[in-house]
């Protein structure tokens, strides 16, 4: 049950990716040629695969990671505080120092990564990334061998659907219906790339990234029946 887990052993997490890229054109002939092969079953006949390389952050094999932003709660006494970092940068040195996070902080067999959609996207994005780089990937990720109750990982969406696989709840809408009062945002998902790199705002990104994982942090409150942050006990370090 929820309500049983220390929420001290949970590391919510999420990442914001762009293209790998800035354009399509920047790619080699053999990648361009895979990434027409890759998203074939999902381009529309009048969108080219230039057009459609907008949507190349969502594929970790054309896409990188540029922040991952964690958070978690530190008890003191009757106050807890939740503490929110990010990683940011050169991918290569934000996955190093993210690892390092894992294997010095959130490495005991009793630690969760939690992220809303985490098993379909962030988990295993992170990973793939990591694999590409040469990493070896730290025990939080890396799920070969592993038996399905033997994953240490939570989902808030999952959680959501209640076996319901074919349910995809968006994290503001579960905000939203789950009454957690919702900050004002200056973007959203669709416009990282464009931030990233047309406006060159990195801060803004991490901003917005750890926007979302205070609110994965709000929706697992919920979901257990506690009582949600308030804003004086959320720190950002």
């Amino acid at each position: 049950m929820l309500y049983k887990i220390d929420l001290s052993n949970i590391l919510f997490l999420d990442i914001e990716t762009v293209p790998e890229h800035a354009d399509f054109e920047s790619l080699d002939g053999e990648k361009q040629l895979l990434w027409e092969q890759k998203t074939s079953y999902q381009r529309k006949d009048e969108i080219s695969p230039e057009d459609f390389y907008e949507r190349a952050g969502i594929w970790a094999e054309f896409g990188k990671i540029i922040c991952i932003s964690a958070g978690y709660f530190v008890p003191k006494g009757d106050i807890q505080t939740f503490r929110v970092t990010s990683f940011h940068g050169e991918e290569i040195d934000l996955l190093n120092d993210f690892k390092t996070l894992l294997n010095d902080h959130f490495n005991h067999p009793k630690h969760l990564l939690c992220a809303h959609n985490g098993k379909e996207f962030d988990f295993p994005y992170i990973a793939r990334r990591m694999l590409i780089h040469g990493m070896k990937l730290p025990t939080k990720l890396n799920l070969f061998g592993k038996k399905p109750w033997e994953v240490p990982h939570l989902d808030t969406m999952e959680l959501w659907k209640f076996g319901d696989y074919k349910h995809y709840t968006s994290l503001k809408l579960m905000a939203n219906v789950l009454g957690i009062p919702s900050p004002k945002e200056d973007m959203d998902g669709s416009m990282v790339k464009d931030v990233y790199y047309g406006e060159k705002d990195l801060d803004r990104i991490i901003a917005y990234c750890e926007l979302d994982v205070v609110t994965t942090a709000q929706v697992f409150l919920r979901l257990r029946g506690d009582d949600l942050l308030d804003d004086s006990e959320i720190k950002r370090v």
